[in-house]
Order: C-alpha cells, then sequence, then structure tokens
C-alpha cells in the first residue's frame, strides 16, 4: 500500500538495486513493463529526433514502461525520479534547451555512474556551450537530502520507477514539496487491478519487476488528493504481458497495467466555477489539437465549458498563454470529470464507460478491466 514508511522500504532497496545492477537491457526483464516507445502513446517529432540523437549504450539499459515526455518544456526545470540509464533524460535535455535544465535522480551507483559518462556527449551533441544536464544518487522518498530544493521543479517526470519503491506517498509527497506552484508530475508507472497481498513483497524477482510493489489504481487516486494535487488525469494505459510462466503463477488472478497519469500542484485560490476555454494553437507540435488527457481535447478556436479544476489547470499552469479562460457565473459541483470517472467505476475494476461532451473527445471509451485481455481502450479524437 501507500503508507509503508522509509524505514520498512529501505529492506527492499538492496533488491531492487541488484536486480538492476545485473540486467545488461530491457530485454531482460520478465514483462512487458520495459518498451522503448510504446504504441499506446507515441513520441511526438521533437521528442522522436530527440532519442535519435541519444547515445545506443544508454537507450539500450532502458528499463522504462511508457514515454514520459509532456508538452512545452522550453526552459524548463524537469527532474527524472528513477532516471535509470539516463535515456528520458537526455531526451528531455534536448527538449528544455540549453537554458533549461535536467536533473535524473537514481538510488543505484553504477546506473548513475554510466549516466554521467555522457553528459558531454550529449552536450556537444545538442549543439550546447556547457551541459545542462546532472545526474545524483539518491532516494525519491527523501529529495531534500539528494540536494534538490522546495519549489524549485517546473516539471517532474517519472517512468515505471514508482512501482519499485514501497513507501509511494512519501515520493509523492516530496514530489509535491519540490514542484513550483503550477508545476505538474508527468510519470508512468505500474498498476494491480487489486492490492498485491503482503507475500509478494519476499520476493526479490517480484520487486525487480514492479509486481511486489504495484499499486492499486484507486488507492493512487485517492492519495494523490489527499496530498493537495489535482486529481490524476489518465492520458494512456496498456496491459502489461507477464511472459515468465512462473511468474503468472505467482501472480494468480492479479493483473497488471501501465498507466501514463499527470496531476499538478494548483494554487490554493484555484478557481470555483466553470469556464469557457477556447485553445490560441500554440502548444508547440499541437497546432489543431490539445490533448489534455484521455478526456479532454481542445481544439483549436472552439469555445469548451470545462470545469472548476479544468479550468485551473489551463490557468495556472506552463500552458496559461495557450488558452484564452472566461470564468462563468456557473457554480462548479466540486466534482471534477475525472472523480466522476472514480465514482462510476465497478470498484472490483470490471469497467467503466465515459461519455464525452462537445468539444471533448467523441464517443471516447475507457475499458478499464484488468480481468479480461483487453484491460485499457483508450480512443482519442
Amino acid at each position: 500500500t501507500c503508507s509503508q514508511t522509509m524505514e520498512q522500504g529501505l529492506s527492499y532497496f538492496p533488491f531492487v538495486q541488484k536486480y538492476y545492477s545485473s540486467l545488461e537491457t530491457g530485454e531482460d526483464l520478465q514483462t512487458s513493463a520495459a518498451c522503448p516507445v510504446p504504441s499506446h502513446l507515441p513520441l511526438r517529432e521533437s521528442a522522436r529526433e530527440a532519442l535519435q540523437q541519444v547515445h545506443p549504450d544508454v537507450c539500450k539499459r532502458f528499463f522504462g514502461c511508457g514515454v514520459v515526455i509532456p508538452e512545452k518544456l522550453k526552459g524548463c526545470s524537469v527532474l527524472d525520479l528513477g532516471s535509470g540509464s539516463g535515456r528520458d533524460c537526455y531526451i528531455l535535455s534536448k527538449l528544455v534547451g540549453e537554458d533549461g535544465h535536467v536533473t535524473g535522480i537514481d538510488m543505484t551507483e553504477e546506473l548513475v555512474q554510466a549516466s554521467r559518462k555522457y553528459i558531454q556527449y550529449h552536450a556537444e551533441k545538442f549543439g550546447y556551450a556547457r551541459p545542462n544536464t546532472v545526474f545524483v544518487e539518491g532516494y525519491m522518498e527523501k529529495l531534500s537530502e539528494a540536494g534538490i530544493q522546495n519549489n524549485s521543479v517546473d516539471v517532474i517526470v517519472s517512468n515505471c520507477v514508482m512501482c519499485l519503491c514501497p513507501d509511494k506517498r512519501a515520493v509523492l509527497s516530496e514530489a509535491y514539496k519540490v514542484l513550483k506552484e503550477g508545476g505538474e508530475l508527468y510519470f508512468s508507472d505500474m498498476y494491480a487491478s487489486n492490492v498485491v497481498p503482503d507475500s509478494f513483497k519476499d520476493d526479490p524477482v517480484l520487486w525487480g519487476e514492479g509486481m511486489a510493489g504495484a499499486l492499486y489504481w484507486q488507492d493512487l487516486i485517492s492519495v494523490v488528493k489527499e496530498l493537495g494535487f489535482s486529481t490524476p488525469r489518465l492520458v494512456a494505459a496498456s496491459r502489461i504481458q507477464v511472459y515468465s510462466p512462473e511468474l503468472q503463477k505467482k501472480a494468480g488472478d492479479i493483473k497488471y497495467a501501465s498507466g501514463t497519469y499527470r496531476i499538478f500542484k494548483l494554487p490554493n485560490y484555484s478557481t470555483q466555477t466553470k469556464a469557457l476555454i477556447t485553445y490560441k494553437g500554440t502548444v508547440p507540435e499541437c497546432a489543431e489539437c490539445f490533448e489534455l488527457d484521455s478526456s479532454y481535447s481542445f481544439k483549436t478556436n472552439v469555445a469548451v465549458e470545462v470545469d472548476a479544476e479544468i479550468a485551473a489547470i489551463l490557468k495556472y499552469t506552463r500552458f496559461s498563454s495557450d488558452f484564452v479562460v472566461q470564468m462563468t457565473d456557473k457554480p462548479d459541483s466540486g466534482l471534477s470529470s475525472a472523480e466522476q470517472v472514480m465514482h462510476s467505476a465497478d470498484m472490483s475494476f470490471t469497467g467503466f464507460n465515459i461519455s464525452c461532451e462537445a468539444g471533448h473527445c467523441n464517443n471516447m471509451e475507457i475499458m478499464s478491466s484488468l480481468s479480461v485481455p483487453n484491460i485499457f481502450h483508450v480512443h482519442l479524437c
């Protein structure tokens, strides 16, 4: 669960450190969690071009489970939680530009040292006068001890590593502290169809594969709201296949999926009424349509009525200059669209449908059942 303490978690870290130090490539993992460019969330052209410039040795040891590259990063300060080989950091290094900055943090000394070897290589590859990327060894649960200052980061990304950490509440709490107001946590991770039993947590392979530490998806929603974040916005998701028959047997009835979410640190004075939102078409590579998540897609110059939380996300974050926000006098119910999804979902995770309103993704359905082969189907307009 989210409530295990840091002290309890320390006993699991040697499992994970040893497991990942022993892996040569992502293909050595026994699930489909590691996928360089997953089909359910394709890379934008700028990110694809940056990926092509990343050193092959760095890409070889990529162990992530999704694409964690949000929009509009030029000039941003970005923190990568569990940076591993540094692949995503170097993609981000190109996207933030020479005036931006990227920090990667990982608890595995070998991976941190390996990542640092290519800092100068990528600075020269991108034509920078000086590197804009650093890697630090440390724990995601103790960012301040690793030198990450509070209210110093614009965007945090994380690629399939929270499932390797027992104390997820501490990770999310630390993320909230270091984010600037209006900042975003954009992350992919591994989720379970049910609460994972404690017996899984004594198995080093289940820990290394993320199966022992995978969070029950409903718990994510509750913990981030308690910490002060906005409601998690599901960007994309896909089924995780367990290749090993032995691991399949150990998992039993529990199924797994990878999901990419985005959550924001909004000001306390956020809007309380609904708003009319008009997208200007100015987010790079999103000239015709900006897709906030799997539910909300804003076409250029088309006004859309949204709830108070969506209005706050577009008004108080780095996307504020890309939208015209006209507040209305219509009171908001206090139940955001994402929370409506949560409450209408079957608590056994058997599935739910979402009907989209005009201006959103028409006829979009999310089938989020982890008890059937096609766990999530996300159809964007």
